[in-house]
């Protein structure tokens, strides 16, 4: 992996596609343009995560935990407004930062590491989702678990609506959770000055403690900084000093609306459980299910439960578009690898469904609740393997240039950083030491030591590689210099190959590969044979289908003998790529003309994205003609 390589721009589907920069839109319009990537940050510091951790920290510990709520919200403020200064100044997101300053395997761990903390982000937002349909509909768990993977669907179309939808999408699911919640304080009706001792930090017990890492890592989520570094991108700016200073401006403001918002849903879950559960002696209320049963008895209204249900699903949704986004980002940032974004969303959603398959299989529907508040502390054990860097990469003058973070944000933001990893380690020592003290297990108590031993190193590494002496390599951008035309030597087709469908498009497609042509230049007109006998029996196949596909074939070959060139038609059985492919690299071709038909969403799932598959596979020019 060569961190020379050019590195593809964050989201490239949709990338620069929101355009700051018009002069024909009023003024307030442009400004309001540069409004949306933190409102679809800000929904995974709403996912159902959040809501199992505030409502075990309101339920067992009363008003107590809010402080803790404040800080972590204080702190994905600041480092949410360094990831989106990476991407607006740099112009990368903080996968592909780190590709470029961190050794091979280095960013293999820090890749693992992300996708781990993804998965768990994805589960969280299964579960939730699951319960809230449970909840409002009756629905076996395990059926909602397995309903969760159809929004895959849904994800394609928005992505396919183009970004400012898909940010009015989560925009509404977000007011959604806020409205419901508003409702049921009015109805909880609690003491605010007892809300406001909450504020006052004080030492944490060590359940307090599990409770309140679980809390950051459900606020400060690690998949959130790669994401709104790349989200920033969606929108063009001017590149001039002005552009880029307003850019920053602009997006800490909705950095600072949209995160003070997901506060308010979560203080506002934490003061709901507070009020209802743990001021009348439910201390014991620690689930989701039991929260919501018992919301109407204790308020008195069946709108309550309802709201609760609704607002969880809209949670649920919400997180997990943009739980998809970070797996795009990070995938394709650290690995330079691209996938079609619904096979990328299927198999998120799929490492994350097995485990909560598994475990509902296996302890049935109880319990759930703490496999969310496990997921979130996953998530804060991945903290400082995101933050780390994060600081690295903008307190770099050499990259940043006048953008660099000042001193004093440096000192905050590592002193952040320094909080997390001490609260992680702090916890892992402690379920450590209460392990070892009850099992006699050799093999899982080395498991564990080795484990803690390469966290530690790889923090270490995360810290002290990026001080160290960089070479230029690593800060090379996008693009590279522009090259000498005159030194790039001029290709000749010796043999083209045409993929034709025999649809009114063929002469067009031929057409392009004659433009490409020279005088001593010979053709492969391939067509592959999709009956169900070509499928079946393969080249051995003479059904009607393939004896007139092969006419057809001979026909164009006729006209193109005529024009004086060589020509040959082959047919391919079976699988269209694959086949394509083959004849392809069997006939030695030096270049591929295909049509690309167009077809969008569920109809490339149906008949299949060949252009690209076909694209792919080749190490040839691939000539790809709009039809």
């Amino acid at each position: 992996m060569d961190s020379s390589k050019h590195s593809y721009p964050s989201l490239s589907e949709v990338h620069q596609t929101v355009d700051t920069t018009s002069t024909r839109r009023p003024g307030w319009r442009r400004i309001l343009s540069f409004f949306g990537p933190a409102y679809l940050v800000s929904v995974g510091y709403m996912d159902p995560g959040n809501w199992a951790t505030d409502l075990a920290g309101g339920s067992q510990f009363g008003y107590k935990l809010i402080w803790v709520l404040l800080m972590s919200n204080m702190m994905a403020l600041l480092l949410q407004s360094l990831s989106a200064r990476l991407g607006i100044v740099r112009g990368r997101d903080l996968a592909q930062a780190n590709r470029e300053t961190y050794p091979r395997y280095i960013n293999y761990a820090l890749y693992g590491l992300a996708e781990i903390a993804i998965a768990a982000t994805d589960l969280a937002e299964i579960l939730g989702m699951a319960i809230g349909l449970q909840l409002l509909t009756g629905l076996p768990l395990i059926w909602g678990v397995l309903i969760t993977v159809l929004d895959t669907f849904l994800f394609l179309l928005l992505q396919r609506l183009g970004m400012r939808k898909m940010e009015a999408f989560i925009i509404s699911l977000v007011a959604i959770i806020g409205a419901s919640f508003l409702v049921e304080i009015i109805l909880a009706k609690p003491d605010f000055g007892e809300v406001a001792t909450g504020f006052i930090p004080g030492s944490l017990s060590p359940s307090e403690l599990y409770i309140a890492i679980g809390i950051i890592g459900a606020t400060v989520m690690p998949h959130n900084l790669y994401l709104h570094s790349a989200l920033v991108q969606t929108r063009k700016i001017k590149r001039d000093d002005g552009g880029i200073k307003k850019a920053l401006k602009l997006n800490f403001i909705d950095s600072a609306v949209a995160l003070n918002l997901a506060f308010f849903v979560n203080a506002a879950i934490l003061v709901l459980a507070a009020t209802v559960f743990f001021k009348t002696g439910r201390t014991d209320v620690a689930e989701i299910k039991v929260a919501h049963e018992l919301l109407q008895p204790f308020l008195g209204t069946e709108l309550a439960p309802i709201l609760f249900a609704v607002a969880l699903i809209a949670s649920g949704q919400s997180s997990t578009i943009t739980g998809t986004l970070a797996g795009q980002i990070v995938m394709e940032g650290y690995l330079q690898l691209r996938i079609a974004p619904w096979v990328r969303r299927l198999m998120t959603r799929l490492i994350a469904v097995i485990p909560a398959v598994i475990v509902i299989l296996v302890n049935g529907e109880e319990n759930i609740d703490s496999l969310l508040v496990l997921s979130q502390v996953i998530l804060s054990l991945q903290l400082g393997f995101a933050v780390i860097p994060l600081i690295h990469f903008t307190s770099d003058k050499r990259s940043m240039g006048r953008y660099a973070i000042k001193p004093l944000i440096i000192v905050l933001a590592s002193a952040i950083a320094a909080v997390l990893v001490y609260l992680n380690i702090r916890m892992v020592v402690q379920q450590a030491t209460e392990y070892f003290a009850t099992s006699d297990s050799i093999l899982w108590k080395t498991i564990i030591i080795i484990a803690g031993a390469l966290f530690v190193s790889l923090l270490l590494i995360a810290i002290i590689y990026p001080l160290r002496k960089r070479k230029e390599k690593h800060l090379k951008e996008i693009h590279a210099e522009p090259g000498n035309i005159d030194a790039a030597s001029i290709p000749t087709y010796d043999k083209i190959a045409v993929a034709i469908d025999f649809s009114a498009n063929d002469p067009k497609l031929i057409a392009h590969a004659i433009g490409q042509a020279k005088n001593n230049t010979s053709f492969i007109l391939i067509h592959v044979v999709e009956s169900v006998s070509a499928t079946i029996y393969g080249n051995e196949s003479d059904d009607l289908e393939t004896r007139k596909d092969k006419e057809k074939l001979n026909a164009y070959v006729s006209q193109l003998i005529a024009k004086g060139f060589i020509a040959e038609g082959i047919l391919g059985f079976k699988h269209r790529s694959r086949e394509i492919v083959r004849i392809v690299k069997e006939s030695n071709a030096d270049m591929l003309v295909i049509g690309a038909h167009g077809h969008s969403g569920l109809k490339d799932i149906i008949y299949g994205e060949t252009t690209n598959a076909v694209r792919h596979e080749l190490s040839i020019p691939v000539l790809v003609v709009n039809l």
